[in-house]
This record gives C-alpha cells, sequence and structure tokens, in this order.
C-alpha cells in the first residue's frame, strides 16, 4: 500500500506510476518515498503480465529532490552515534544508510523491464537521478521546466548514482562542467547534452513514454551492455591526462579547496571510470556519506536551504497583517538603480511607473529595462514579444500624480537627505496614505521617516546592485516603522522572487556595515606594506567572490571616503582609522581615483582588455613588506574574523534578530564565503570559545578593532552557539 505513488496497468500490460505525494506542492524524496517505490519496483517486476514502466507525476512538477531535512537528520543521528557506538560503527550506519537511494535506482537500472520517465515537470537532484536510471527519458515540451542536479550549491554532489551516471554519458570534461556547475537546464538545453531522449507535447507525453516501449524499447543502461566504452576513453590515456590534470588545477583556481564536495566530485569521476559500474556506485556513495558528514555541507545545507526557504515563504511576515497581492508599483528615480528595480518590478508582472525629473531622464530609465531584455533575447532567454509585454507595463512620466492606485512607491533617487526629503514630499502630496519605501544603503530610516507623514507607513528597502542579479533585499525597520509596511515590503520582495532580510534601524544597517569592515581590513592591509596584489588573491582564497581593493572599486571609492568622513564628523576622530584616512584622501582628492565609475581606484580600467591593479599604489604604502615573510593564513582569518565579529556585534546590539537572516544576508548580500554557512555559522564552526580565543590573539597584535563582544565573550564561557541559543530566531538578552 503507497501513498505517494498510484499504481495503474493499462491493456499493453504497461504500469503508470504517478508520483503524487499527498499535502505537498512539490513532491520530495523521504524515507516513505523510498520504501514505496522499491515497493513498486519489486511488484512490477514480479509481475509477468506488466511489460514496463512510465513513471510520471500528478502535480507541475516532477520532482524537487531529496528532503533535505532527511539528510540533516542523518547527520545528527550520525553524531549521536558516534557517542553511543564509537565513530566507525556511525559511519558504517550513514553509509549504509545514505546509499539506500542509489541502491534503489541501480534495482529500477537492472530489474529487466524498461522504465521510462516521463518528465510533465521540473526534475532537480534526486529527482532527476531517477530519470537518468530509466531507460528512456522524455521531457513535455514546456519552457518552465528546469532539468538539473545543482546539489553542489549547498555542499553536496549527486550521491544517487548521478555523478557516476553523468561520466558515463558525456565527455569527462563536460560531465565535471556540469556537475561542478549544478545548472538547472531547460529541456531543450537538456536533450542537446543527451540527458533525455526526446521533447514532446505536453498532452502526448505519456503516450509516447508507453510508445516507446511497446516499440521493443530495452531495459538496459548503456553501461550495461557488454563492450560499452567510456566516452573519453581511458582515465590513463592521454586524452585522459588532457582532462583531469586541468581539471585538478580548475578546481583551485576557482575553489582554493574550500569545498569538499567539489573535491569529492573530481576524486568520484577519476576513480569510478576506472572501474566497474556496481563499485563505482559503491565509491561514489562512500564519498557521498563522507561529505554528508563534513562541517561545511551542514551549514551549507541549513543556510542556503532551509534558512533561505523559510525566510522566502515569510518566516519574518507579520502575522496579523492580511497578504497583500500588489498590483502597481511606484519608482521614483529612474538612475540605474530606480531604474533596475523597476525591470524585475516589471518582470515579475507589476506594473510600474517610473518618475523622475523630466521625461526624457524618465524615458532613459525605461531604456535601461530594453536593454536589459535585448540581451536576454541576444541569449535565447526571451524573445520579442516578452520584452514588448514588459515594456508595456512601465510607464515613464515626471508627473507624480501618475502615483495614484499604487500600491508601494519606492524613492531611488540621490543618496541625500534634502534631495529625499522633497521627494517624500512630492510623492506624498499626492499619495498620503500609501505604505513608502527608501532604496538607501547609509542614510537612517528612523531619520528619513521623519519627513514622512506617517512613520509608521516609511520603510527602508535597500536593493543591491546589479538588481536583475542580486538576490536579496535588506528591510529596514525605523523605529516607528510598523507591521503593515513591514508586512508590504515583505510581499513586494517575494512578489519580485527575491530574498528578504529583516534589519533594524543603524548606521550601515547590516550589510553596508559589516561588508564596510572587509574593506577596510584590505585598505589597512595595504598600508601595513602587504603586496596589493597579495590582499586581492588571499581574499579570493578565504572565500569571498572579490578582493576588497576590487570591491571597494565597485561600491566606488569617494562612496567610502564620503562614508569615513561622515563617521568621524558624528562620532569623532576616535571612530575612524588614521590610516584608512590618509589613504582614502590621497585616493580621491590628490589622485582622483573614485573607482570602476571613472575607470581608475585601486586599479585601472583600460577600454580594451582586463583591468589591472595600479602601480602607484606602492607610492601610498607607508612600508613595503616582503611577501615571504607574510602569514597568508593570519590575512584570511583578519578578513573573514573582522566580518563575523561585526556581524556579532550587530547581533548584540538589535540590529539583527534572527540567526538565518545574518547568515542568509552575508552570503546572498556580500557574498561571505557559502562554504562556511555564513558569518554567524562561521563562529559556530569554528567554536565560539576558539573563535573568541583567535579575536583576542588577533587584538593584541592589530588594535581594538578586533575584541570580542559581550555577547561572545559570554557564549563562550557558556560553551554556547549561536544556533544553539539562538536557533528559533528570537533574541534573548546575553547573561
Amino acid at each position: 500500500m503507497t501513498t505517494n505513488f498510484k499504481l495503474e496497468t493499462d491493456s499493453d500490460g504497461i504500469a503508470l506510476v504517478t508520483w503524487d505525494a499527498p499535502g505537498r506542492s512539490m513532491n520530495v524524496i523521504d524515507v516513505a518515498t523510498i520504501l514505496e517505490l522499491f515497493e513498486i519496483v519489486e511488484k512490477t517486476t514480479a509481475d509477468e503480465a506488466i511489460k514496463g514502466v512510465v513513471i510520471t507525476s500528478g502535480k507541475d512538477t516532477f520532482c524537487a529532490g531529496a528532503d533535505l531535512t532527511l539528510l540533516n537528520s542523518m547527520s545528527a543521528h550520525y553524531a549521536q552515534m558516534v557517542q553511543s557506538q564509537g565513530e566507525e560503527a556511525a559511519a558504517k550506519r550513514l553509509f549504509e544508510e545514505s546509499r539506500k537511494l542509489s541502491q534503489l535506482y541501480r534495482r529500477i537500472e537492472t530489474c529487466g523491464k524498461p522504465w521510462v520517465a516521463a518528465l510533465n515537470g521540473t526534475a532537480l537532484g534526486g529527482g532527476f537521478e531517477l530519470a537518468l536510471a530509466c531507460h528512456h527519458r522524455l521531457a513535455a515540451d514546456n519552457d518552465k521546466i528546469r532539468l538539473g542536479l545543482p546539489e553542489i550549491k549547498i555542499g553536496l554532489f549527486p550521491g544517487a548514482g548521478g555523478t557516476t551516471r553523468i561520466s558515463r554519458m558525456m565527455m569527462p570534461a563536460d560531465a565535471l562542467q556540469y556537475l561542478l556547475k549544478g545548472d538547472q537546464l531547460k529541456a531543450s538545453r537538456a536533450k542537446g547534452m543527451k540527458l533525455i531522449d526526446n521533447v514532446v507535447p505536453a498532452t502526448n507525453l505519456i503516450a509516447a513514454a508507453k510508445d516507446w516501449i511497446k516499440a521493443g524499447g530495452k531495459a538496459q543502461a548503456p553501461w550495461d551492455v557488454k563492450g560499452f566504452k567510456n566516452p573519453g576513453g581511458l582515465v590513463w590515456s592521454k586524452a585522459g591526462m588532457m582532462t583531469f590534470m586541468p581539471a585538478n588545477a580548475i578546481y583551485r583556481r576557482e575553489t582554493y579547496d574550500n569545498y569538499p564536495a567539489a573535491r569529492a566530485v573530481l576524486q568520484v569521476v577519476f576513480d569510478g571510470l576506472q572501474l566497474p559500474f556496481d563499485l563505482a556506485l559503491q565509491v561514489e556513495s562512500r564519498h557521498f556519506a563522507h561529505i554528508l558528514r563534513s562541517k561545511e555541507a551542514a551549514a551549507m545545507i541549513r543556510t542556503l536551504f532551509v534558512s533561505m526557504g523559510e525566510l522566502n515563504k515569510g518566516a519574518r511576515r507579520p502575522a496579523n497583517v492580511p497578504q497583500t497581492k500588489l498590483q502597481k508599483v511606484g519608482i521614483i528615480g529612474a538612475g540605474f538603480m530606480g531604474a533596475s528595480i523597476a525591470y524585475v518590478s516589471a518582470n515579475a508582472g507589476l506594473d510600474v511607473v517610473l518618475i523622475d525629473r523630466d521625461q526624457e531622464s524618465a524615458d532613459k530609465g525605461k531604456a535601461h529595462s530594453h536593454k536589459l531584455m535585448t540581451d536576454q533575447i541576444n541569449k535565447g532567454r526571451a524573445n520579442a514579444a516578452a520584452r514588448d509585454a514588459l515594456l508595456a507595463r512601465i510607464t515613464p512620466t515626471d508627473d507624480y500624480e501618475a502615483l495614484k492606485g499604487c500600491d508601494l512607491v519606492i524613492e531611488a533617487v540621490f543618496e541625500d537627505r534634502k534631495v529625499k526629503a522633497e521627494t517624500i514630499a512630492k510623492a506624498q502630496a499626492v499619495v498620503p496614505d500609501v505604505i513608502f519605501g527608501s532604496n538607501t544603503s547609509t542614510l537612517p530610516i528612523t531619520s528619513l521617516a521623519e519627513t514622512a507623514k506617517d512613520p509608521s507607513r516609511f520603510v527602508g528597502i535597500h536593493f543591491f546592485s546589479p538588481v536583475e542579479k542580486m538576490m536579496l533585499v535588506e528591510i529596514i525597520m525605523g523605529k516607528q516603522t510598523g507591521d503593515d509596511a513591514l508586512a508590504m515590503a515583505l510581499d513586494f520582495v517575494r512578489a519580485i522572487k527575491k530574498t528578504p532580510i529583516v534589519v533594524n534601524d543603524s548606521r550601515g544597517f547590516y550589510t553596508s556595515r559589516v561588508v564596510g569592515t572587509y574593506i577596510r581590513e584590505g585598505h589597512l592591509m595595504l598600508m601595513e606594506g602587504v603586496p596589493a596584489a597579495m590582499i586581492e588573491n588571499v581574499g579570493r582564497m578565504a572565500g569571498m567572490p572579490v578582493g576588497p581593493l576590487s570591491l571597494n572599486d565597485e561600491v566606488a571609492v569617494d562612496l567610502a571616503w564620503k562614508i569615513l568622513k561622515a563617521t568621524e564628523a558624528d562620532l569623532g576622530k576616535d571612530a575612524v582609522d588614521t590610516r584608512q584616512k590618509v589613504l582614502l584622501s590621497d585616493m580621491v582628492e590628490k589622485y582622483g581615483r573614485l573607482g570602476r565609475k571613472n575607470g581608475k581606484g585601486f586599479y585601472d580600467y583600460p577600454e580594451k582588455g582586463p583591468k589591472k591593479l595600479w602601480p602607484g599604489l606602492v607610492e601610498l604604502q607607508m612600508r613595503a613588506l616582503d611577501p615571504d615573510t607574510i602569514d597568508v593564513d593570519e590575512l584570511k582569518k583578519r578578513m573573514l574574523a573582522i566580518q563575523a565579529l561585526e556581524t556579532a556585534r550587530c547581533f548584540e546590539e538589535g540590529v539583527l534578530t534572527d540567526v538565518r537572516e545574518a547568515d542568509v544576508g552575508s552570503i546572498l548580500g556580500f557574498g561571505f564565503a557559502p562554504f562556511t554557512g555564513g558569518t554567524l555559522s562561521y563562529i559556530d564552526m569554528m567554536g565560539v570559545q576558539n573563535f573568541v580565543a583567535l579575536c583576542e590573539r588577533l587584538e593584541k597584535t592589530f588594535g581594538s578593532r578586533f575584541r570580542p563582544n559581550a555577547l561572545l565573550l559570554d557564549l563562550a564561557a557558556k560553551g554556547e552557539t549561536f544556533y544553539g541559543r539562538f536557533a528559533s530566531g528570537g533574541k534573548k538578552e546575553a547573561a
């Protein structure tokens, strides 16, 4: 008796297995699913009247993959068994449990009856691995379908046979690229890569699958046919060496060995191609069980799957406010940020009023959406009809009266308090009761709200550039921001399919404040005499997407200088480091190096060719250190620790109130080393006591900016962690 599947057999002896998990919007793989599918495989195999099996879904999607909470529970059970029965027994049990899905799929592949995967919707992870284990794969002709193995993005790899099968379906170099990128492919692209056999009209999907069986489809995978040869030939051949040696070098260049799952993919493919198929599956399973035990996988699953999913579903939304389905939004300011916000809003199906000081400026803002859509068309990701429909939803104007009827108005004008106040006044003269959002990265929301008619309906909505690519939106609560404004902001972020975090008002909020410490650390290293190239390389080695100097160029060097001067004016000279002040003053005021925007910052940006570090940086350094005497590991720790420490301060001060938002925001907002799971997970992964000891050691050498705060000291003294004390998301006071 199964609850997740329905089994029907037609007059031709073909069984149709329809996967339709009750109470779920998508099918996922859990213990019950595995047991029930095993039962179906044995039943259909034993029944001589059944000639073959077609498996499909009763939902819009085929399968979203494995229930990762199941994998988390496996890891937790392993940790418990280590304590009670020892590591050897625990490792053996984890291995046996984690390979059950792989064994199920191999049983399908070798049962002796043809199985066809009829993919009526998206199939990812373990769901796509199921399709790969079938003898024939069809997908419905639906542009929304995505097929892929994205496990690498959450610290895992395809461990239910997917890695072993993919490496036998295409050339090793292509297989490695596919497995290590984790791309989700359209059906047509998957067919071109021979991952599926055909794309057919949705109305003919099941019939086409049955026809293949009736036409004599074979119940044998290519690698089970005698004489099968791997597409790339022997591993220890000239061609093999031209693949795996460069692949290893590329892996290290791209990951700096920070991602155990990526290393495991290389090993599984390299070893597996030298072994019989079943033994290769066993090797894959052993590596998968090993990765499940890694701190990196645990942290990435928690942050990038569990926590992100909860935030995307409205974990921080006030329960007392009815859901709002936005129809129309107003964007004031048609510059780069405002135009980009207009684009993502229109792309989500919202009507947009885009306002600027004159019609020409507003039209220019709309043209930005035209360019973005044209780029999509040129890449084959959109068509002219989609572009026209999106542009029709954007109304550019200089008339504030057009804001009438908007559910939400967002200002994205110049980062100047006076300009923003004038904008707010003009808008609220027309729509006095509308929820009003301010896109700012530096100005306190509480003070901006003072110019609003009703501060409770005023909220910060901080986008990141480029808006169309960055997935995070930081919602800032002013002291008087009410639940209605928060709920509206969260509903809007959800509508445009981005991930929200909610923070309280402070200087720099959360993301800008913390990433500023990373940039500052790069500045101070430079002034200490560390070569600029080493600073940049070590930043990437630590896991950051770019070095601190390159990042400063992107956000603008003169903006960093402006923020430093404002901080000094507001908080006094002790609030800034004189070495950073000298550096930024020289860069901006002496040499006019403003960053990428004027083609010269810490890097030079020639019209043709790649950017290069500015040679003049050497002259700005107070001293020069011998690179061979510099402790690279210490540089990495400084870069990550200063960001994690500032996050801990934000949490103690109440700027952050949810550990999930701290970690998700740090990865999506400023690219904090994803393998750590985020800034607070980095502390927990190291152990709070060890982190405090690191900070105290760095404080002795580099100064008070590394001094651990009271909350950290309290957690360390009590042997606690951030997730141990604050996992519920509720803010508790440090003792």
